[in-house]
């Protein structure tokens, strides 16, 4: 009977342990340390890695006020540089900030990602004219009409970008970088509230 109790108590033990460790994000599951630390950009304390071009970025675009909700965030955002594809959704969605002066609200956003993945059947003058509109509906310059001042300012913001990316090393995307120092593993979660869970124990990291 003794013996019986002792291996309850080691199983109940070890159970409270394993809820108690899975509770806990881990280095390598959900989280995993940037080889520099990219503080010295001044990213915001939570900024995402996106492409306008990205099925799945699209997808987190549509839970992002819920996440910004549950961190108390307003999340960044930095567009990557990886290929000629991504290059041109980084003109777009720079073109958009920086005439803004900060990143494009989630309507806007919505519109651009929409546009740039117009589905089968679209040609490249349809998906003009919906960035055309994106932009114009707002009073805002389409990044195809923009003079050689605005060209400048909008190929500083790309390279700036394209530095971040290249020195945190990051290759895939969505993904979050918190504190400059660590980047979110969106496959080590199953769904925004993990994803947030990960981010508010990473932010009180030091």
């Amino acid at each position: 009977m003794k013996k019986i109790l002792a291996l309850l108590a080691i199983s109940l033990t070890s159970l409270l342990v394993g809820c108690s460790d899975n509770s806990v994000p881990q280095e390598g599951q959900q989280y995993q340390q940037l080889p520099v630390n990219l503080a010295t950009y001044r990213l915001p304390q939570v900024t995402e890695v996106f492409s306008l071009n990205c099925g799945h970025c699209r997808k987190m675009e549509s839970v992002l006020p819920q996440l910004e909700e549950l961190t108390n965030q307003s999340i960044g955002k930095i567009h990557v540089t990886f290929n000629e594809s991504a290059q041109i959704g980084a003109m777009i969605y720079y073109a958009a900030e920086m005439q803004l002066g900060k990143k494009p609200d989630h309507d806007m956003m919505s519109e651009l990602f929409a546009a740039v993945q117009m589905g089968d059947g679209s040609t490249l003058s349809d998906k003009k004219l919906a960035i055309d509109e994106a932009f114009h509906s707002r009073t805002l310059v389409s990044p195809y009409e923009f003079n050689e001042e605005q060209q400048a300012q909008l190929f500083k913001a790309m390279q700036l970008a394209q530095e971040i990316t290249e020195k945190g090393q990051i290759n895939s995307v969505p993904t979050f970088v918190v504190n400059g120092k660590y980047m979110i593993l969106t496959s080590g979660h199953q769904d925004v509230e993990g994803i947030a869970n990960t981010i508010n124990y990473l932010i009180n990291q030091p």
